[in-house]
């Protein structure tokens, strides 16, 4: 069984529903990485959907923080639970939002700091990992400043974590295809 493994697809493509089934263990650590907003109720819809889809025995952290996914991946040892991670785009938009990055150059060393880490972090955890990301790069130029800042990003981070990646598989209309 890979170690490290990338799942990537387009919006309701399946892509967690896939990533949680390619973990069979009883005991699973969800690293739930979405920021919930008070005034959105159909966003804390989605949310339960995705924990009433997880079994019982599976234990959910929250990592809304940019810091505490990294920090979270390195203090890994081999004997601990698997890891599945959903997902790297909810991630990478804290990121964005902590850096103030959205209206201006500000913020692109803190961005990219944040991500070097959080490559590092996967590069390095000991344990069985399955990451789950949004692919957005099959579709048009995004039409505002802050859809291609979100896209060029999360784009790049998606590439550098497959790179680390033993595994990488592609969500499409619900198929999986397989690309390492």
């Amino acid at each position: 069984m890979s170690s490290r493994t990338l799942v990537l697809g387009g919006a309701r493509s399946g892509k967690s529903a896939h990533a949680e089934g390619l973990l069979t263990d009883a005991t699973v650590t969800y690293v739930a990485t979405a920021r919930r907003y008070p005034d959105d109720p159909d966003w804390d819809a989605r949310i339960a959907l995705h924990v009433a889809r997880r079994p019982s025995t599976w234990h959910t952290v929250e990592a809304s923080a940019p810091p505490d996914l990294p920090a979270l991946l390195t203090a890994t040892s081999y004997d601990d639970p698997p890891i599945l991670v959903d997902d790297l785009s909810t991630w990478l938009v804290g990121v964005l939002d902590d850096a103030d990055a959205w209206e201006g150059p500000n913020g692109v060393e803190a961005v990219q700091r944040n991500v070097d880490e959080l490559v590092r972090s996967v590069a390095t955890c000991r344990t069985r990992l399955v990451l789950v990301t949004a692919e957005v790069g099959l579709g048009v130029v995004p039409s505002t400043r802050s859809g291609r800042l979100f896209r060029d990003h999360l784009g790049a981070l998606n590439a550098r974590v497959a790179e680390v990646c033993d595994e990488v598989m592609l969500l499409v209309a619900g198929i999986p295809l397989r690309l390492r």
